[in-house]
């Protein structure tokens, strides 16, 4: 299905607007996932024409999305990931797991940003970072799909070695997000250290759901069988 190339467009308005003359674009992968972490890539980009194909990394097949990342990876001016793994996300909850992950890398960028483009309509950074929300920002802004394809590119590959450990839940093809293969696994296996035990399908699995754990605070009701 065609689609309209991102552009620099946010991030020139950033500029002109808040004087910022580092931008970073920021996306997240693994947040509906039973499995693994939730992963942020922030990228920095500049103002250059971008690789060829660049989108939203859901829109872009395998394995031209593995090879962009790839471009990717030397066109960039800067990039850097942070993750927060299932015990975090356990213990903290979504928001403040997906803030610590946007925090680790931003903060392991060789170069601070004056401003960061956030993909979505919810900040969850906050300050001391100047935030830009764009909905869909991955399909239209540079920095935000080359840091969305990168993410997912890189979570994918950890989830492929975690599959190698856990061959039954086929974490090479569903990447810990719900799948058949991965329901019929936690039924029959239970849930492996890398999963993220206080989410609603632990309810689910007779033999297993008084491994399920219990925050102070509701807990994110994401993947239900």
């Amino acid at each position: 299905m065609p689609y309209e190339p991102p552009t620099h467009r946010v991030e020139r308005s950033l500029r002109a607007t808040t004087g910022a003359k580092i931008v970073a674009g920021v996306d997240e992968v693994g947040r509906g996932a039973w499995a693994g972490p939730v992963t942020v890539c922030a990228a920095v980009t500049g103002l250059r024409r971008p690789p060829p194909g660049l989108t939203d990394s859901k829109l872009i097949p395998e394995p031209r999305r593995t090879e962009l990342a790839e471009e990717l990876s030397g066109w960039v001016t800067a990039y850097s990931l942070g993750h927060s793994s299932p015990d975090e996300i356990d213990e903290l909850g979504m928001t403040a797991a997906l803030r610590i992950a946007a925090v680790r890398a931003l903060e392991t960028l060789p170069v601070r940003p004056d401003a960061v483009i956030l993909d979505g309509k919810h900040d969850y950074l906050g300050l001391p970072w100047k935030v830009r929300t764009v909905i869909k920002g991955d399909e239209s802004c540079v920095a935000v799909a080359a840091a969305s394809v990168i993410a997912k590119v890189r979570r994918d590959a950890m989830m492929t070695e975690l599959a190698a450990e856990h061959t039954e839940f086929a974490f090479q093809d569903n990447a810990g997000y719900p799948s058949p293969v991965h329901k019929a696994a936690l039924e029959e296996w239970g849930p492996t250290p890398h999963h993220r035990l206080s989410w609603s399908f632990m309810d689910a699995l007779t033999h297993w759901k008084h491994l399920k754990r219990t925050r102070s605070e509701p807990t994110e009701q994401i993947g239900l069988f």
